[in-house]
């Protein structure tokens, strides 16, 4: 009579000239990933799927006003003036904004905000197709500068949900990093899309209803928002040790993506190809958006300083390669192909800087650090745009391509001096982390 086989018994049977052995010992089940672990957290895929569909609009609106503001007054020069006011007034509002998120909490204060820049979207739509004055369009864009950091907000929720888990966090850092690469690839994607298939005011209106129903959806996950703190005992984040030189180090990195984006544009449409920049442009946000999520499945090594210091090294090697080619081919293929392995180093930097930010940041003023920190971006993006565009203009398209260098070796120098004198920031390194 047949006999139960154990779970750890091997049976051996002939099979012609050959003997096969068969296992039956049950085998452990698979670790599960890191991506996989994180969104494994309780609530974390329901806020982050409202957070994804507010953060694609951010890549939508500056392509859709200078879109719909050049067709319909005919001038690009107004349209970038425009979009450069709502710029500056971001810089100024936004950090006013995370303040208050910090204080009063992400419902009560991010879903008023987004009202109110919503209503500007809506006003500067109306003031376009009804040929108002000038002035007005300038009003109603410095208005959607209170729209939140969502990003940042998304990034404090990992912070309050990991805090003591910083091989986590370095995982969701990474993967948030990823997903502003995606948005920022598909947004301006999508606004021209929108506003040359159907109409101009298309991609500012699709924008505003998804910014206003992620925001929704976002805040509405009250389980995991992070307590507000009233009162927070720390000082400000833009008088922290350290958070000073970092956001040099963001300015500087904005000045890398918005040289970048102005010089390929330029250098596209000398070579008769300029509907071709966008989709080399998305070529270096893909390449940014992979080397992120494989940044976020692994454990760097090391403190987290010199580790910004190699991220910024790599990045000035590796933005060398459009320079490179666009000097020694002349080819768009080639270019786009250099762009996409340079994008590959500014995700691990930004998701190094972001966490360094969040270390340094006081406990309770989370929102308003990591918003300063897009605001250095923001400003960098702006000072590259201008040194690009002068270069580019004066010189050539391909001289334009050493500015991101120029930018991101500023950042480097910036980096190895805190790291060689800054060793109060050394020492904040090993930190507990919020």
């Amino acid at each position: 009579m047949p006999q139960p086989t154990s779970g750890d018994t091997r049976l051996f049977t002939v099979t012609s000239d050959t003997l096969v052995a068969v296992d039956f010992t049950p085998r452990a089940p698979r670790e599960p990933g890191p991506y996989r672990r994180l969104f494994a957290v309780p609530g974390a895929r329901a806020f982050t799927a409202g957070n994804l569909l507010a953060r694609l609009p951010m890549g939508m609106f500056g392509v859709s006003a200078i879109v719909m503001i050049a067709g319909s007054r005919g001038s690009y020069a107004l349209a970038g003036a425009v979009t450069a006011t709502g710029l500056a007034a971001t810089a100024v509002v936004a950090p006013w904004t995370a303040r208050l998120v910090d204080r009063f909490g992400q419902a009560r204060i991010a879903l008023p905000a987004t009202l109110i820049a919503v209503l500007g979207s809506l006003s500067l739509v109306l003031c376009v197709r009804y040929d108002a004055p000038a002035w007005t369009l300038f009003a109603a864009y410095a208005a959607t500068a209170t729209t939140p950091n969502t990003g940042g907000m998304s990034r404090a929720r990992w912070a309050h949900l990991l805090k003591g888990r910083p091989d986590a966090l370095h995982t969701a850092n990474s993967f948030e990093q990823a997903a502003d690469e995606l948005c920022f690839m598909l947004g301006p994607v999508l606004a021209a899309v929108l506003c040359g298939t159907f109409f101009p005011e298309a991609g500012t209106l699709t924008g505003a209803v998804l910014l206003l129903t992620g925001v929704a959806l976002f805040t509405a996950q009250r389980s995991t928002e992070p307590p507000a703190v009233r009162r927070a005992a720390g000082r400000a984040p833009l008088r922290a040790p350290g958070i000073r030189p970092l956001l040099l180090v963001c300015l500087a990195t904005g000045g890398v993506f918005g040289s970048m984006e102005v010089v390929t544009i330029a250098f596209a449409d000398g070579q008769g190809h300029r509907t071709a920049a966008g989709a080399v442009l998305a070529l270096q946000a893909a390449g940014s958006c992979v080397a992120g999520l494989l940044y976020g499945a692994v454990r760097p090594a090391g403190s987290m300083w010199p580790r910004l210091l190699w991220c910024l090294a790599a990045m000035a090697a590796l933005m060398t390669l459009p320079l490179l080619a666009a000097a020694l081919t002349g080819s768009l293929l080639v270019l786009a192909g250099a762009l996409l392995v340079a994008g590959m180093a500014t995700a691990p930097t930004m998701v190094t800087t972001m966490t360094l930010v969040q270390r340094h940041t006081p406990e309770g003023r989370l929102n308003e650090g990591m918003t300063l920190a897009v605001t250095g971006l923001l400003g960098g993006i702006a000072c590259g745009s201008a040194a690009g565009g002068w270069i580019v203009e004066h010189v050539s398209a391909t001289a334009g391509y050493g500015v991101p260098v120029a930018a991101a070796l500023t950042a480097f120098t910036v980096a190895g001096t805190l790291l060689s004198f800054g060793s109060s920031n050394r020492s904040m390194d090993h930190r507990p982390h919020h």
